[in-house]
């Protein structure tokens, strides 16, 4: 008698577990990859929109446990090939990316677990209902837990060239961009569940059933959502950007890492500088950018780098705005009392007018710039490497100049919403974002740094001008459109020396984001905190049900 195949894994229980468990990896990973290869530099930004669905549909069918730990698989997966770029930096190790991916996966994992445990207690609509809600709040306490925030990968990067859909970020912030997304995933993981309860294929799993009326009316919601989304970035792009209209140049300089702050290239950084600045000149620009510490020195206490840069700026005949680190000393005589500030200068053409305008960074990078509560964690036994000796700066500054004014974020400051938009509610006119990223080599950060950026743009109605390094310096408008880069014969951005200028406009703007902020996700996180305890509640009462029945 000849035995089926379905017979041999029947009689083989622990094969029939481990094929099943392959199944749910391979679903997590292939989920996850989904998932990262939307964003830049792959940017198959339409995978975003359904990479979600498949595994929200596999997920309810899982015990909690599983679908925790698959979550977390999933999440780990989408992380490890978002930040493959930060391999690149010095004395990062496999260590450190360890624990930076089960950090930022277990975020995923959490959604998962909550999500389960709705769908299996309340019901997949009320579990659909409740998922754009619950994400949110996660990314927003994800972009804002103290020194363990990283509001990087956010679902809403992955769009920042679709400009119809991501002009909403006006009004809900980036946020509400990353809801759209995940409603869209959830109304189509209950499409394809109901299509498959129709055809009996999950007549023997444990997933709620699914009814055609509640799947249809969720998914014309999520429709009408998109739609309406749609039409408001259509009437948003289609008006012109009025307002007092100037002339901005940046300069690239492609300085290697290894060679800013090695003295004996001090001439040539320099060198590099001026002959850019006086090419950008040419343009007559209301200002020149040069990039986050772009002096070999910090220019408050080498008084002959700042007679060199002052001449520069007289020659040239504008404002230069200049990164350069600034050396605090407490106490006399003590080396080891020196801090540093990483600060940007606005240095006049005239070289009789003072230098008075300075921006010192707030927000400075954690293990890069200061360690976090060193007196309190013990870093060491995870091998953290010496970090800078920086202090943070204390106040947001408006620089003016003639009739309009502007601010600048420093680094990494720009990829907080809510940072940024208080130098917008304060009066500033555009931003300015100076950074270096050489750090990461030719890698897919500076593209992911972009797409951050568009929304600070879009959040705020503002123009946001990049100044970086070693690329991508550009010049982004109120609807998150890149007008102007620096760019060689070839189209390359990165790792390429050159100048860029253009014509944006410096308005006053108050958009419903930058007067309220991230009021979606706070509603978010009410939302998903009350509906958890009541699904916990829900369950708690079932068992107890059974329990009294049996």
């Amino acid at each position: 008698m000849e035995i089926s195949l379905s017979e041999k894994v029947l009689r083989n229980p622990k094969k029939l577990l481990f094929n099943r468990w392959i199944t749910q990896l391979a679903v997590s990973i292939f989920s996850g990859m989904a998932l990262f290869a939307a964003f830049p530099p792959y940017s198959y930004s339409y995978l975003v929109w359904i990479g979600m669905a498949p595994f929200l549909l596999f997920l309810v069918g899982r015990k909690p446990f599983a679908a925790f730990l698959l979550s977390w698989i999933w999440g780990c997966t989408f992380f490890l090939g978002i930040f493959t770029w930060i391999l690149n930096v010095v004395n990062y190790t496999y260590l450190h990316h360890a624990i930076l991916i089960v950090y930022l996966g277990a975020y995923f994992a959490v959604f998962g677990l909550i999500f389960n445990i709705a769908a299996r207690s309340r019901g997949m609509l009320s579990a659909s209902v409740a998922a754009p809600f619950i994400w949110i709040a996660l990314e927003y306490m994800r972009s804002n837990l103290s020194f363990m925030a990283l509001p990087w990968g956010l679902l809403a990067h992955s769009q920042h060239q679709n400009h119809l859909i991501i002009q909403i970020a006006a009004i809900a912030g980036t946020h509400g961009v990353s809801m759209l997304i995940v409603a869209a995933n959830v109304g189509l993981a209950m499409m394809i569940g109901c299509w498959m309860f129709r055809l009996n294929l999950l007549k023997e799993t444990k997933l709620p059933k699914l009814t055609r009326k509640t799947t249809i009316t969720f998914s014309a919601a999520v429709v009408a959502l998109l739609i309406m989304s749609i039409a408001y970035g259509y009437s948003v792009i289609s008006r012109p950007i009025e307002g007092r209209r100037i002339k901005v140049a940046v300069v690239q300089g492609n300085i290697e890492q290894w060679q800013k702050w090695d003295k004996k290239f001090a001439p040539l950084i320099m060198r590099t500088y001026k002959d850019l600045t006086l090419a950008a000149a040419l343009d007559t620009p209301d200002f020149i950018i040069w990039p986050e510490t772009a002096t070999p020195k910090a220019i408050n206490t080498d008084q002959q780098l700042f007679k060199e840069i002052r001449e520069v700026a007289e020659l040239a005949g504008t404002y230069l705005l200049l990164g350069s680190s600034q050396v605090y000393k407490f106490k006399k005589n003590d080396p080891k009392s020196a801090k540093v500030k990483n600060s940007a200068y606005l240095v006049p053409p005239d070289p009789q007018l003072k230098l008075n305008q300075r921006y010192d960074k707030i927000l400075l990078f954690p293990f890069g710039e200061y360690l976090p509560y060193k007196k309190t964690i013990p870093w060491d036994y995870i091998s953290v490497p010496d970090v800078g000796n920086y202090i943070r700066g204390k106040e947001l500054v408006i620089f003016k100049l003639s009739d309009f004014q502007f601010s600048v974020t420093i680094c990494w400051e720009n990829l907080f919403s809510d940072f940024v938009r208080q130098f917008v509610k304060a009066g500033a006119q555009f931003i300015v974002n100076m950074t270096n990223e050489a750090w990461f080599g030719p890698s897919g950060a500076p593209y992911q740094f972009v797409s951050m950026n568009v929304f600070r743009a879009v959040e705020n109605r503002v123009f946001v001008i990049r100044c970086t390094n070693t690329g991508i310096s550009c010049f982004i408008d109120p609807n998150g459109r890149i007008l102007n880069s620096v760019k060689d014969d070839n189209g390359k951005e990165v790792f390429i020396r050159g100048t860029a200028s253009s014509e944006i406009v410096a308005n006053n703007s108050s958009t419903l984001y930058t007067q309220f902020g991230d009021w979606l996700a706070w509603i978010s996180v009410l939302l998903s905190v009350s509906f958890l305890l009541f699904s916990i509640a829900k369950r708690k009462t079932r068992h107890l049900s059974d329990a009294n029945i049996s």
